[in-house]
């Protein structure tokens, strides 16, 4: 029951938090873009985070950011959950650009001011003009500094589930000659799907070695990113895979 009342306390504290936030952020727009704007959403981001760990007793250990320098990278986490969603722009030294479905766009304040940043939307319906899409703003957003991060399992998988991985992340970096960065992250240990009733304890987060991307097949450039995070999930999670 304290679980629940202090989840309820949480998404209070969302709300009340990202209608100003997002007012705020859309007025600046109209004089700044780039960076800054990047940042100051990061902003709000740092207060969810920090609502998470402060009142629903949600911790993060973070492992394997020296394997991150300043070269333009691909990240290709493990999706379970919205926290790591709100939890990377935080961790990492650049700004990332997410490719995501449009529809995300017309969520009330959140979704406004993301759609004032440097992201790839997509039309999934369109599955070539989408490819294109991310192609060419990729490239362009990488040549800028930017990181692009996308989830190669789609949507958010289970605790303790392997989704399919799809090789859009690696086709990219094929295409654009950079890394790939595996990413293994325990969230839906204590913020499940589907859900905002969350759990006190610790995520963790596992940082893999940049893969180079040259002379590689996407496909099995793909495979070999799943068998990192797979296998690392594995060894964090170990109580979650322990039917399997």
């Amino acid at each position: 029951m304290i679980k629940v009342l202090r989840s309820i306390l949480f998404v209070l504290w969302l709300i009340v938090t990202v209608i100003p936030w997002a007012l705020g952020v859309l007025v600046m727009s109209l004089f700044v873009r780039g960076n800054p704007l990047y940042w100051a959403c990061v902003g709000w981001l740092r207060l969810a985070i920090w609502g998470a760990r402060v009142i629903c007793g949600v911790q993060a250990r973070v492992q394997g950011m020296e394997h991150l320098g300043d070269q333009a990278v691909i990240l290709c986490p493990k999706h379970q959950s919205t926290w790591e969603t709100f939890a990377f722009p935080c961790l990492m030294s650049h700004p990332l650009c997410y490719v995501f479905k449009r529809e995300l766009l017309y969520i009330p304040f959140f979704g406004w001011a993301m759609a004032r940043l440097d992201m790839i939307h997509i039309d999934r319906s369109k599955r070539a003009e989408a490819w294109n899409k991310v192609a060419e703003q990729g490239r362009r957003l990488m040549a800028q500094g930017n990181w692009v991060i996308m989830f190669p399992e789609g949507t958010r998988t289970p605790r303790g589930d392997q989704g399919v991985y799809k090789s859009g992340a690696t086709r990219l970096a094929v295409t654009t000659g950079v890394p790939v960065v595996p990413i293994a992250v325990t969230s839906a240990r204590c913020w499940p799907r589907k859900s905002f009733v969350l759990t006190p304890g610790v995520i963790d987060v596992s940082i893999g070695r940049p893969i180079p991307s040259t002379g590689r097949e996407p496909d099995e450039l793909m495979r070999e990113v799943e068998a990192w995070i797979e296998a690392e999930m594995r060894r964090l999670d170990p109580e979650a895979y322990a039917a399997g």
